[in-house]
């Protein structure tokens, strides 16, 4: 399935299809160098946006939860990838401790969690579930949509080892982004591999970190294919300071966003862009349960702001370029997801909402989820097709993108390791 993008088959994006087509042996190349210097993260997932005159990633995840979104084809990917992961980190890896997030109702979460218990048992490992909850005090049993169930344990902590009774294992795998900080039981396991590391998560992690990471590295792979980093790269600046709701920060944000509006006005204005551009205001770490504010004047933004609430309190935001969709699926608004296992495009899926507007945020109540063939897309692009017509070709290029978020999320975790050497 090619999804319907709304924009002619001309212009930029086609012709960055065309070129990243005609140049995937240097492609690949760049990727395999890029790997052998920095540590790819153990999974992700990047949220894309393509507009037909520019692609470029919105968010990068370092504990994604929508493994179940992934269909049956892809999960052969997955275990290839968990396999070639794992016996990088610790090749005699017997038994893996997955920790999921604490509070585990929801039953789309239960069912990526059982999909990762999957992947990694038939990569060849005993997977059992670990809960950070102080309520499970004894093996807990909670109940699938599809009729299965999974069951919880309480965590037991010894010196510098984590795992459950009568169950050591030499990897700790969370799948909990640590957004309200980090809880004792998982500091200081120096006998163990925990993934991702505590510094992924959202006590210390910040998205304006991640775009410093990623203009590097897109200006990096834009030289590479004589391109401007623009066309693959949203400007992102962060906001830090006084409390919005006393009103003291509102001046320094409003100057941001105008600095943004006025610079991707000027980019449109060189490519003949008729659209009029727009900035996305987020929390700069998590989400925070902060939905983002959609902004085309500065002028507006007290008005949002007290209309919205979502921001009030935070005192560290980005201002984003907002890079509009125009892929639909059965005529509803919809991004690309590509998911990742150490350097590997795994699969993917568009997040399609029907209720809301290409220059919103899609990952909101009412959301649906439509698979995309990545599986064989991603690794057999379909030469000498036009530009916007194949399938593969698209996704192959989703693929790319979606790596360099990663390679990115790398660049970024090596900046804020608390345990890196530091070299005088």
């Amino acid at each position: 399935m090619v999804p319907h993008l709304i924009t002619a088959l001309t212009g930029p994006i086609n012709e960055l299809e065309q070129r990243v087509l005609e140049s995937m042996p240097a492609i690949e190349r760049w990727f395999r160098l890029e790997w052998m210097e920095h540590t790819p993260p153990f999974y992700s997932a990047v949220d894309l946006r393509n507009a037909g005159f520019k692609l470029a990633p919105v968010d990068t995840h370092l504990f994604p939860s929508g493994f179940n979104n992934l269909t049956q084809d892809m999960l052969p990917l997955s275990v290839q990838a968990a396999m070639a992961a794992i016996e990088k980190i610790c090749p005699e890896a017997k038994n893996l401790l997955l920790i999921p997030e604490s509070n585990t109702q929801n039953s789309f979460y239960l069912s990526n969690i059982a999909t990762l218990k999957r992947i990694f048992t038939q990569a060849g490992l005993n997977v059992r579930l670990g809960s950070l909850d102080p309520n499970i005090t004894e093996p807990t049993a909670v109940n699938l949509a599809d009729g299965s169930s999974l069951t919880l344990e309480p965590l037991i902590r010894s010196r510098g080892r984590l795992g459950l009774k009568d169950f050591d294992p030499c990897t700790v795998l969370l799948n909990n982004d640590l957004a309200s900080g980090v809880p004792r039981v998982l500091e200081h396991l120096h006998e163990q591999y925990l993934l991702p590391p505590l510094h992924a998560g959202w006590t210390v992690r910040r998205k304006s970190q991640h775009f410093k990471a990623y203009e590097e590295v897109a200006k990096k792979f834009s030289k590479l294919l004589g391109m401007d980093h623009w066309l693959i790269n949203p400007l992102t600046v962060a906001v830090a300071g006084e409390d919005l709701s006393s009103g003291a920060g509102l001046e320094a944000l409003q100057t941001q966003v105008d600095a943004v509006l006025t610079k991707t006005r000027r980019k449109y204005k060189e490519y003949g862009i008729q659209e009029k551009p727009f900035v996305v205001i987020k929390p700069d770490a998590g989400s925070q349960g902060s939905g983002p504010i959609t902004l085309r004047d500065a002028k507006e933004l007290s008005a949002k702001l007290s209309a919205s609430q979502s921001l009030q309190g935070l005192t560290q935001l980005v201002v984003q370029e907002g890079v509009v969709t125009h892929e639909r699926v059965n005529d509803a608004v919809a991004e690309p997801v590509v998911y990742m296992m150490d350097r590997y495009v795994v699969g993917g899926f568009y997040r399609v909402h029907a209720d809301r507007g290409v220059d919103e945020n899609l990952s909101a109540p009412g959301a649906s989820y439509v698979p995309l063939a990545f599986a064989q897309a991603s690794q057999l692009p379909r030469l000498g097709e036009k530009p916007g017509s194949s399938g593969p070709n698209r996704f192959y290029m989703y693929g790319v993108i979606a790596r360099l978020g990663a390679v990115a999320a790398s660049y970024e975790l090596e900046v804020t390791d608390p345990e890196a050497e530091v070299y005088a």
